[in-house]
């Protein structure tokens, strides 16, 4: 594999991972919202995807960040009847968002985001010693 295509794959694999950051930063932010209005619907968790794409001009197999989906499970629910967001029996929702998967997918990305990174650092410096021996 050649240098260029190497550190395309990576830099492709730093984007989706950065869009994936993104992502579970908003997950994190919203976890403990409520809805707008009582018995509504609060935050929807979302879950990044990633797709597979030839850089034809490269002739590479590159990442990207897929659709957003909504994550489908149930939102929790709490006993609360003097929240504003309660519904008439006194219930409130709260978002699907679990912190503690939040954060264990977030160090996951952060390190998938390292890996890359490492990779370009890499190439870099094969880069270098490649033009270091061509020179003498």
């Amino acid at each position: 594999m050649d240098f260029l295509k190497s550190m395309a794959i990576a830099a492709s694999g730093l984007k989706a991972q950065a869009g994936r950051m993104r992502v579970i930063s908003e997950n994190i932010a919203n976890a403990d919202s409520t809805a707008q209005q009582p018995g509504g619907d609060p935050y929807r968790r979302k879950v990044p995807t990633f797709q597979a794409e030839v850089d034809r001009a490269l002739e590479a197999k590159v990442v990207s960040l897929g659709r957003v989906r909504p994550d489908g499970s149930d939102f929790r629910v709490k006993y609360e009847p003097n929240h504003p967001a309660a519904d008439p029996s006194g219930y409130v929702k709260y978002p699907n968002v679990n912190t503690l998967v939040e954060m264990t997918d977030m160090r996951e990305a952060q390190r998938s985001y390292e890996a890359n990174l490492n990779v370009i650092g890499a190439t870099r410096r094969m880069i270098q010693r490649t033009l270091e021996l061509l020179r003498t």
